[in-house]
């Protein structure tokens, strides 16, 4: 369409051309001139819309390739390279509202050249920064210097400013930073028309900039997230990795200080019985300035993280309830210098809970261990308390038989006693079983290692129950193999072997 506009303003100028070699009329003349102009403004009219066209063309073109990447820096720059390509300045600044303080922060500089500039160079006017994020609206000055709303500011003086573009990055309805662009060389190169375009471009651009900010955010989220899963993960492990109490006390305090960025920490306990808080573990040089236990009680009573601040300049302390099974187990606390963090509390409320659980375990693995430890006492006890009457049992059993009892033995009584005789050897194996299921337990089981010969412990241990086997009726069949000597101690080979034959003539039927 352009195209064709410019054949017909160019046929039209040609015959205008053609006519003026003549000799016409006055007014004749004059209607041409009249004509001739009105082509010219026509033709300025056309170039006007063309450049138009071609300047909306480029901020839409430049706008699509800012959706090429969710990298907020890479966004950044990729905005400012844009924003001079399409004003013609020498440099540009972006700057965007922290979210927290709403202060502006340098984001991003560039040059003509595409190059990153230092934060050293940003010479510009803050005071018009300013006005275009307090009002809303874009701002352009032809001559900074004899422009009356900025002449007389210092920096506008101080740094030579000429021409200056800025407007504000919206999105929402809400502003998040400011994009500045300068020509300190000439004045006259922004106008009006350059305002709106980069008004334009910036609602564009915001949008950009919002989407890389949100999608950053939610990547760091995400990465904060995994690396606290790592973290806990790592935590469980060392929690559950020995079953020591005193060592899992030390590991929460350790967590806990580490997690926060505090200075110390310590772990308060109830007891077990009655319900008295006592510092279960705490520093070891004594000088830690922990809150008095009525007051970490106190805190522990409302069942959440509590934080005890002091006079200004004091140390403040997180109080970190922990609970198992619907009881309160104690607290953890932490001192800091500063304070704590929303993401801080909530970390020792994860590890508080994890605390509680190891500690409750080995809690119960104590009383378990001090249940065995007992329990092999009083069977260490027992054995050596049986030993006695089986052994003066079994000496007078001996008298008897022999005679020493100064009357003859009859074939019955020596039958009776045989039968004593058989029980007490019986009991002595059965107290000797326990002793040694006691001695295992303590780890104080000994053993006499020496080379001996399995088919040798073999052979005794089934001539000594033969005649259990022959009293069923039974067969035992022995296969033997060149077995070399081995390293053992005899006495407990052949009471394996003693308990396995013993267990096969016991559970066979008779007469196989």
């Amino acid at each position: 369409m352009k195209k064709q506009a410019y054949q017909h303003l160019t046929a039209l100028n040609e015959a205008l051309d053609q006519l003026t070699k003549y000799t016409l009329p006055v007014d004749t003349r004059g209607a041409l001139m009249t004509v001739r102009q009105r082509m010219q403004e026509f033709e300025r009219s056309v170039e006007e819309d063309s450049n138009g066209q071609d300047s909306m063309a480029a901020v839409y073109r430049v706008a699509q390739s800012l959706g090429a990447t969710l990298d907020l820096d890479e966004v950044l720059n990729n905005v400012m390279d844009a924003v001079i390509e399409l004003t013609g300045a020498k440099r540009g600044f972006l700057m965007l509202l922290e979210a927290n303080t709403d202060q502006l922060s340098l984001r991003a500089a560039r040059n003509i050249a595409q190059e990153t500039l230092d934060a050293d160079d940003m010479e510009v006017s803050r005071t018009l920064i300013q006005s275009v994020v307090a009002g809303g609206e874009g701002v352009v000055t032809t001559d900074a210097q004899s422009d009356p709303r900025f002449a007389e500011q210092e920096s506008v003086v101080f740094y030579n400013l000429r021409s200056v573009l800025c407007a504000p990055l919206k999105t929402r309805g809400k502003i998040i930073g400011v994009i500045y662009v300068d020509n300190r060389a000439k004045s006259g190169i922004f106008e009006k028309d350059d305002l709106e375009l980069l008004t334009v471009f910036a609602a564009q651009a915001a949008v950009a900039i919002e989407n890389a900010r949100l999608y950053t955010q939610t990547d760091q989220a995400l990465a904060a997230g995994v690396k606290e899963l790592e973290t806990l993960s790592q935590i469980d492990h060392d929690l559950t990795a020995r079953l020591d109490f005193e060592h899992v006390l030390g590991l929460a305090r350790e967590w806990a200080t580490k997690g926060t960025g505090g200075l110390e920490s310590g772990v308060f306990l109830f007891g077990e019985e009655a319900h008295v808080l006592t510092l279960a573990d705490g520093p070891s040089d004594g000088k830690w300035s922990a809150p008095s236990l009525k007051e970490v009680a106190a805190c522990l009573q409302k069942g959440e993280p509590q934080i005890l601040s002091g006079e200004e300049g004091e140390v403040v302390h997180l109080v970190a309830p922990l609970p198992q099974a619907g009881k309160m187990m104690g607290g953890l606390v932490i001192s800091h210098k500063e304070g704590f963090s929303e993401e801080s509390v909530q970390f020792v409320q994860r590890l508080a809970s994890r605390a509680a659980t190891s500690i409750a375990n080995n809690r119960l693995y104590q009383a378990v261990d001090q249940a065995n430890r007992s329990k092999s006492q009083f069977l260490a006890m027992v054995t050596h308390e049986l030993r006695i009457p089986l052994t003066s049992i079994k000496g007078y059993t001996d008298l008897i038989l022999k005679g020493s009892a100064g009357a003859e033995v009859t074939d019955l009584q020596e039958q009776f006693l045989g039968v004593i005789r058989k029980n007490v050897n019986r009991m002595a194996d059965l107290i000797a079983d326990l002793a040694d299921i006691s001695r295992i337990e303590r780890g104080i089981l000994k053993l006499d290692i020496e080379d001996i010969s399995v088919l040798k412990c073999l052979e005794d241990t089934l001539d000594s129950l033969r005649h259990k086997i022959e009293e069923r009726d039974q067969t035992l069949v022995v296969k033997k193999a060149d077995i070399p000597p081995v390293e053992a101690d005899p006495k407990r080979v052949m009471q394996v072997l003693t308990n396995l034959v013993s267990n096969a003539w016991k559970y066979t039927p008779g007469g196989a």
